[in-house]
Formats: C-alpha cells, structure tokens, sequence
C-alpha cells in the first residue's frame, strides 16, 4: 500500500469513527490533546509525539465495533512515525489541527473532521519528507 491509499484509508477510517462519535468520544478526543499539549518539551518529543499519536486510538475506541478500528489502530504507529521523521516543529502543527478536527466534530460534520485529517496527515507526510530530504541532510 502507498502512502497515498494509506492516507486515503486512514481519511475514510477517521470519517467511519467521527459520523459513530458520541460526546464520551469527543470528551476523550480533547483529553488525548490535552494530555498530549500538557507533556513539557523537556520530557523528550519521542514522548509527546507518541502522545499525539493516541488520538488515534481515542477514534479507534469511538469506531468501536466497525471495521475502522484496526486501520486507525495502525494510524497511530503511522503518524508517529511522521511525527518522529518531522520532529518538534510538528507539534504546533498538529495541535492546530486536532482544535479544527474537534470544531467540525462538535458541529456534526463528519466529513470536514475527516477531511482536516486527511490535510494533517498529507502536510505530515510533507514536511517529513523535507526534514529527510538529501538536500537538507548536506546543508
């Protein structure tokens, strides 16, 4: 599987969990960012790097029961590993977008919650490429 269909599955993954979502889910949605905003730079960016990549598996408990749960599953060890190959500079950037996600999602709209994730992880998958670039690595 390219990153493309991966990317696209995880989008399709993230709308199956947000159109199930109850406000339990949402509440644990905005935990899992505010867990993941609260972890001082100090304590490392492996750490709240794989905080942010829980979010995943807060979509995963809200799709319980549906066949999105092993592919958001595994889009938490995805987005780490973006997230690991973009380093710290990724943490505003997906912050800012887990707000957006959580916005559309208290306003029922499944599809803009997919789709904002959809943007994140392509913008990850971006600039990870930039920060591993040949190019850089020489500069």
């Amino acid at each position: 599987m390219t990153n493309e269909e991966l990317i696209e599955l995880l989008a399709t993954a993230t709308r199956v969990a947000c159109t199930a979502i109850t406000g339990a889910g949402q509440a644990a949605l905005q935990a899992s960012l505010d867990q993941a905003r609260a972890i001082p730079p100090e304590f490392g960016w492996e750490r709240k790097a794989a905080e942010h990549a829980s979010f995943f598996n807060a979509l995963a408990d809200a799709a319980a029961g549906s066949h999105a749960v092993p592919v958001l599953n595994f889009g938490a060890a995805y987005v780490y590993d973006l997230m690991i190959g973009t380093g710290r500079a990724a943490d505003g950037i997906v912050v800012n977008s887990r707000r957006r996600m959580l916005v559309h999602l208290r306003a029922g709209d499944a599809d803009e919650a997919a789709l904002e994730m959809e943007k994140h992880l392509r913008i990850l998958r971006f600039m990870r490429r930039l920060a591993t670039s040949p190019d850089r690595a020489s500069a």
